[in-house]
């Protein structure tokens, strides 16, 4: 299990906030390089480890886990009637190999440390460190943002989710609070298919963890195709989010017709519970043109930028 924190982060929540708002209404981002070393800190005595992941280079923070380097992308969300107003990013992973010489004892180090944790089936614990490492990594960079306003959505695991028992969201939320932000800024992202399926009660449960901690919650079900057996989640989450994969038009002659009438339901059932729905990876005008069909609220892609 991993160690409790030895600071009280809740104590300073106030004021790290209060710094962190008058900071950024003067245009200065709090010190990213005092974060690092906190984190770092953090690292080695819940670790017992003189391994310190977090680098920062060039006004950017990423993380180091075994061999790879972990850093982030974010991707604009935008209003689907008006792709000039932005309300968040959606946050990803970038992996690049990590093999720099004065670090690869560290780097074999902190494979040990992942390895020696283990003990819960099917490696759920290696799963929950790259979760924690990669979303420290998400919030530090989105200092950068934040001063824009609008939410961030975080992906996790829904095997994380499932590994945990109680408590869901009560480490990452310390990690929120000593950035200076709140979690109601905060979107937890879990993508979610039928295998899942028999896990919806403990997936139903950590969720609703989250979401009495502040955080805002998303499904993200990729393809609608892959929503087989999920209704039921969705209806009983009622989630603020759906994201939802653009159709491949390349695999359909008509899913500018067939895909209209297969979200159409979904669309109509989330939103009487109060959601918004994403349609996101869109790259061609013909995947913008179902998107506005559709009555998608909020869109994501490359044809937006």
């Amino acid at each position: 299990m991993i160690a409790s924190d030895p600071f009280d982060f809740r104590a300073s929540l106030h004021s790290a906030y209060v710094t962190h708002v008058a900071l950024l209404k003067h245009g200065v981002i709090m010190p990213l390089q005092q974060l690092v070393d906190h984190f770092n800190d953090r690292f080695e005595h819940e670790h017992q480890s003189n391994f310190r992941p977090f680098i920062l280079e060039g006004g950017l923070v990423s993380g180091i886990f075994g061999p790879i380097r972990v850093s982030s992308v974010f991707l604009p969300v935008r209003q689907a009637n008006n792709s000039e107003e932005l309300i968040g990013h959606i946050a990803q992973i970038s992996v690049t190999p990590y093999d720099h010489s004065a670090h690869n004892h560290q780097s074999i180090e902190m494979g040990n440390v992942i390895t020696n944790a283990v003990t819960q089936p099917t490696n759920f614990q290696s799963i929950i460190s790259l979760d924690r490492l990669s979303r420290t990594v998400h919030m530090l960079n989105y200092l950068n943002h934040s001063h824009d306003g609008g939410v961030i959505f975080l992906d996790v695991d829904p095997r994380h989710i499932l590994s945990i028992q109680q408590d869901h969201g009560a480490y990452f939320e310390k990690i929120i609070f000593k950035c200076g932000l709140a979690t109601e800024n905060v979107v937890i992202s879990t993508t979610i298919n039928s295998a899942y399926a028999l896990n919806h009660t403990q997936l139903l449960d950590g969720l609703y963890n989250y979401r009495r901690r502040g955080y805002q919650i998303a499904l993200n079900i990729g393809s609608l195709y892959a929503a087989t057996g999920l209704w039921d989640l969705v209806v009983k989450l009622s989630a603020n989010y759906l994201r939802i994969n653009a159709p491949n038009l390349e695999s359909g002659r008509n899913s500018n017709v067939i895909w209209p009438a297969i979200f159409k339901p979904l669309i109509e059932l989330h939103s009487l519970k109060g959601g918004q729905t994403i349609l996101q990876q869109v790259e061609q005008k013909e995947q913008a043109d179902i998107a506005a069909s559709s009555a998608f609220e909020l869109v994501q892609g490359g044809y937006y930028e």
